[in-house]
């Protein structure tokens, strides 16, 4: 029996001493990890995962070094601890040492990542630590170096941490190959039986989570559940008042008076907003209300300076913070324990990133997760209702991962080929290992190979795409120039080009996305960290400012802060619809939200969870058709595109679209010729993929995702440190040789893979796929109000904000609500008469 191991009795003793027992799950993981297994460990946030796999390496050390395991010092590279985040290493390396040091054993805990100084990086090459904890993209700079495999001669186990986090992103990809290097040096080389082992939340596809881990290795891995009930408390935070005409854009604020109860009742509370430019003005305005609450808030995102993230997350774990207005920068496993309550603001549009903000509070065994969800606008309380039913069904999203990622492929490879080189024939045995490239034919292979030794047919003739030199079956990197500026890439995944943000004294802010700064003339002010800053200029890459006592600033709005409603949470949705309209509403966000239902059903009509409903409506802009899937709306806005041009092929007519997460506005200065006799033919599946591709214009949608796998290939460099080139530089470069790709070589795999990225990430064609067999077997309600509904009132608002005139937005909504708004009692016009096309046909 594996418990009555040196090992495993000396850690007992040691939790003993501690006043800790371990739960039944981490011993089920040290068992399997001492059987020689590997594997995934699912737990809540909480529950002591880390401690699950750490302390089962150590357990292990001990047994194989039972009389001297405290005095063995300089043992080499044990345990690599992969992690997403930087700012995950700093506590976990805290947390580990403390248990080596408290055990006595003489091992060194080492982080290597973007922040780690020269010097260390220096120290750790000469005499490696015997945990590493490091992310993605340094354990490829790590592949990079000169005789990187004598890194892992004495390597026993790796831990990828939050890998549910890494799964489905290409940087997850990277782990892949990586993976697949480490393991076959181990085993060939030294014959160590290296086990395998990923961390992971609860997600709708951990097995397949499991395999893309595992490669090849997968039926032989295994996963260990800790079988839980984390307890969650979730309440919402009611107005007083519900918007009959609800509006999206109040950012929450408000709520925020509401808000402020729940912060003094709380010892920590963090403030969870979806988007950094929601952060910055919460806290403004926190501290605008409550000028108290100085020095006992902070903020916390991505665009702030390094050394100010970790002060907060120091003054968190210490208890010295009442509340911290965050983003996805809090959402991973850094342990906080004084925070006990958590305020969600506006839906997080997914239940596996509720679950995820919500263990962020009570972040102990048999505490409750408590977590608040307030609302920006009426509608989203159907959102929290839906998300409650959904986290008590166990209702959570999987996610898909990456497949035939040539780009991160072509990066891999020539990193290898500025190390020590690669034979062709065993680095295929090993990529083809992986579960993203499983289904590489050796034809890509060759493609591969050759495009990285001769630039391929359209790039032969240009010198600095010659980057691998070939010696039979061998490939390496001769050019000390390519080698420098591959090194400086290494991990580039892509996205919009950040300029730091720095006092004209000294000292950084933060960054911000060039095109906020583009837009910004000598003399304005911005908000950014908390401060009130005076744009002067931008130089070498850097934006340099002052502290400004301008009473209005603008706020930056980073791109890509609209999150797409989940398929799980739209699903949900439906169903809560469903409830209001057969009465059996029993959540009290839907008993709230009664008088919006009544208006909503007096105007026009609740659509059940099986079917769609389409609004016509005339006003003095035009002719608006309103449709309400559910489904997003990343697949809104394509299924409106798609719908204006089916409509067009028949009828000529020009068309501006808006749309949310609900659904999507088709408006027109004409009718609009929709009908009971043509609107299931407008919802088809038949001839979707041809119609998509003259809709939506793919061509270009490809070429903008190929700006990214450019980079990422290493086909466009992107300059020196302190002399980047700019996102308008690297997009012309990016079309330049999207249309050499197109004119001379159409059979690239890049070219490929740019259309299936846009297909797949852009237009989510699966999930619209989904949608329209869904609509075939639903019944389609059409209706015809007088005046603007519920429904539609948030989508207008949005088309507003795109078309803005000198009168300011929000007068603009005010008369509209005014115009739009007329209690149910007064009833000067009859109820829309719904008709219904079509009744569902049973399912085979």
């Amino acid at each position: 029996m594996v418990q009555t191991t040196r090992g495993w009795t000396v850690v007992m003793e040691w939790l003993e001493a501690r006043g800790q027992q371990p739960f039944t799950f981490q011993e089920e993981a040290w068992e399997q990890y001492l059987l020689g297994k590997s594997g995934m460990v699912n737990a809540p946030t909480g529950y002591g995962k880390t401690f699950s796999l750490f302390l089962a390496v150590i357990i292990a050390w001990i047994n194989e070094h039972p009389n001297d395991f405290q005095r063995t010092a300089k043992n080499g590279l044990q345990l690599l601890w992969i992690t997403p985040l930087r700012a995950l290493a700093k506590d976990l390396g805290r947390a580990m040492q403390e248990v080596v040091d408290e055990l006595g054993l003489a091992w060194q805990v080492g982080i290597r990542n973007g922040d780690t100084p020269t010097s260390m990086r220096t120290a750790q090459k000469k005499q490696m630590p015997e945990v590493l904890i490091i992310t993605p993209e340094s354990l490829h700079l790590l592949l990079g170096q000169k005789h990187y495999p004598s890194v892992f001669t004495h390597l026993q186990c790796v831990v990828t941490d939050e890998w549910h986090e890494l799964l489905g992103t290409k940087r997850g990809v990277m782990v892949e190959l990586a993976l697949s290097r480490i393991k076959n040096l181990v085993r060939n080389n030294w014959s160590n039986d290296l086990r395998i082992w990923g961390i992971s939340a609860t997600i709708g596809n951990l097995e397949e989570a499991l395999e893309v881990l595992l490669g090849h290795d997968a039926a032989h891995g295994v996963i260990v559940r800790a079988l839980i009930n984390k307890e969650i408390a979730l309440k919402s935070i009611l107005p007083d008042g519900i918007e009959e005409l609800p509006w999206a854009g109040h950012l929450g604020i408000r709520l925020l008076d509401k808000a402020i109860p729940i912060i003094e009742q709380s010892r920590t509370t963090l403030i969870f907003t979806n988007t950094r430019s929601q952060a910055e003005i919460w806290y403004q305005e926190i501290l605008r209300r409550y000028p108290d609450y100085a020095g006992a808030i902070a903020l916390h995102h991505g665009s702030l300076d390094m050394e100010l993230r970790i002060w907060v997350e120091d003054a968190l774990h210490t208890g010295r913070l009442k509340a911290v207005v965050c983003t996805s920068s809090l959402d991973l496993g850094v342990d906080f324990r004084p925070v006990d309550t958590v305020i969600q603001v506006g839906s997080p549009k997914g239940v596996a990133r509720f679950l995820q903000r919500a263990g962020r509070s009570g972040h102990q065994p048999g505490a409750v997760s408590k977590i608040f969800f307030l609302p920006t606008h009426s509608l989203e309380l159907v959102e929290a209702a839906a998300l409650k039913e959904a986290m008590e069904e166990n209702f959570i999203e999987s996610r898909p991962p990456v497949v035939l990622a040539y780009d991160v492929l072509l990066q891999y490879l020539m990193t290898l080929g500025i190390s020590d080189g690669f034979y062709a024939h065993q680095i295929w045995q090993e990529v083809t290992s992986t579960f993203c490239f499983q289904d590489m034919t050796p034809e890509d292979w060759q493609w591969a190979l050759s495009f990285l030794t001769t630039g391929g047919e359209a790039l032969h003739s240009y010198d600095e795409f010659r980057k691998l030199e070939r010696n039979g079956n061998f490939y390496a990197c001769h050019s000390r120039q390519l080698a420098l500026r591959h090194r400086l890439h290494i991990g580039a995944i892509v996205s919009d080009a950040m300029l730091k943000v720095k006092f004209i004294t000294g000292g950084y802010v933060g960054v911000v996305e060039e095109y906020f700064l583009s837009r910004l003339s000598p003399g304005d002010a911005f908000s950014l960290g908390g401060h009130n800053l005076e744009f002067i200029m931008i130089k070498d890459m850097t934006a340099l400012v002052r502290k400004s006592h301008a009473k209005k600033t603008i706020v930056p709005s980073w791109n890509g802060g609209r999150i797409p409603l989940s398929a799980n949470l739209g699903k949900m949705l439906r169903k809560k619809f469903q409830e209001a309209i057969a009465g059996h509403a029993t959540d009290p966000e839907l008993i709230a939200l009664q008088p919006l239902f009544a208006l909503q059903a007096h105007l026009s009509h609740i659509p059940s969870a099986k079917e769609l409903l389409i609004e016509k409506i005339n006003t003095k802009d035009g002719h608006h058709l309103f449709v309400y899937p559910f489904e997003g709306r990343l697949v809104h806005q394509v299924m409106a595109a798609l719908l204006a041009f089916r409509i067009s092929m028949h009828h000529p007519i020009t068309f501006s679209i808006a749309m949310n997460d609900y659904g999507f506005e088709l408006l027109s200065d004409q009718p609009i010729p929709l009908n009971d006799d043509n609107v299931k033919a407008l919802f088809s599946l038949q001839d979707l993929n041809t119609d998509l591709q003259r809709s939506i214009n793919a061509t270009e949608m490809a070429r903008r995702k190929f700006r990214d796998i450019a980079v990422i290939a290493g086909l466009i460099f992107q300059g020196y440190p302190g002399r980047n080139k700019t996102n308008r530089h690297l997009q012309s470069s990016a079309s330049l040789l999207f249309n050499v790709f197109r004119d001379y070589d159409p059979q690239s795999l890049l070219l490929r893979q740019a259309y299936n990225e846009a297909y797949f990430y852009q237009i989510e064609e699966a999930r619209l796929r989904d949608m329209l067999g869904r609509i075939e077997n639903h019944s389609i309600v059409i209706t015809q109000p007088e005046r603007l509904t519920p429904f539609c009132f948030p989508i207008k608002v949005d088309s507003l904000r795109e078309n803005l005139t000198s009168e300011k937005l929000s007068d603009r909504i005010k008369k509209l609500q005014q115009q739009n708004f007329r209690p149910v009692d007064d009833k000067p016009s009859k109820p829309a008469k719904p008709t219904r096309a079509g009744t569902p046909r049973k399912l085979l």
